[in-house]
């Protein structure tokens, strides 16, 4: 362990601002540049600071073009990934960590195992099954693969483990079901586990590309990731339209964070992930 000295301390300091600017850098340039004329994204040598500055690009990007239909359609997306993720999930590791029954241990580690297998080897049997139920081109098909994660079931059940059978022993005498248990005493005591689980679950959906890039046949139903990509390819010299598109689509992932950090932080320490 190193010695809180002074010059630890300054090192430390030096570092994590070293750490900060790597991410700061790219998210200026990217600013900078939705503010220029496209004229001026292309001179040499580079020019951090516009020498006009100029809103076009957002007007365009926010009303010529489907960025807002694409950011509809993420959010309808994520947040329903969200709220069957949290149920599906919680359930299940409820009953993997505190019901016994013949091979719950075997159930909990074929899930485990799932999580090495690579998401490119699902993607054919999953759009047959998919394009089987007429469902192409819709939401559910885009949401229906990732109702349940293998993670959120390990991250809430490290979690239920900690939870003292006293509560649960408690609840059945006063006459409580197993499902009131899990509802009425279980859930409240885990939401720092939720919330952990509620972020790792948006920005999954939020940020998936491949599997809506090929389910959703039209421009309408892209998510936004697929429409930035669509959009970059049709408009690949216009650098400062395309800056102004990512830079609004990050902003949702980046106030998700600074909302829930401290539930993130807190969920993911206290569920068996922390390092």
């Amino acid at each position: 362990m190193l010695k809180k000295t002074p010059l630890t301390r300054y090192l430390l300091v030096f570092l994590l601002t070293v750490v900060a600017a790597l991410w700061i850098v790219p998210l200026f340039w990217m600013l900078s540049t939705s503010l220029k004329n496209e004229t001026d994204t292309t001179n040499i040598p580079l020019q951090w600071i516009p020498p006009k500055i100029t809103f076009e690009n957002y007007e365009y990007i926010l009303f010529k073009s489907l960025l807002i239909r694409w950011l509809l359609n993420s959010f309808i997306i994520s947040s329903t990934v969200v709220c069957f993720d949290l149920f599906i999930n919680s359930m299940a590791a409820f009953s993997l960590s505190r019901l016994k029954f013949p091979g719950r241990d075997i159930i909990f580690s074929i899930i485990l195992a799932t999580l090495m297998v690579p998401q490119q080897v699902t993607i054919v049997p999953l759009y047959l099954m998919v394009n089987k139920m007429g469902l192409v081109g819709t939401y559910p098909a885009i949401i229906i693969p990732r109702v349940a994660m293998a993670l959120g079931v390990f991250m809430l059940r490290q979690f239920f483990l900690q939870i003292p059978k006293e509560y649960e022993e408690a609840a059945e005498i006063e006459g409580a079901g197993r499902f009131l248990i899990y509802w009425r005493i279980m859930m409240p005591l885990t939401i720092p586990a939720l919330s952990a689980l509620a972020i790792f679950a948006f920005l999954g959906a939020w940020n998936d590309f491949m599997w809506p890039l090929i389910v959703a046949n039209t421009p309408e139903m892209f998510t936004l990731p697929v429409g930035l990509a669509n959009f970059s390819g049709t408009y690949q010299f216009e650098y400062a339209k395309s800056m102004s598109a990512a830079l609004i689509a990050s902003l949702p992932v980046i106030l998700v964070f600074l909302f829930f950090q401290r539930q993130f932080i807190q969920g993911v320490a206290m569920t068996g992930l922390k390092g």
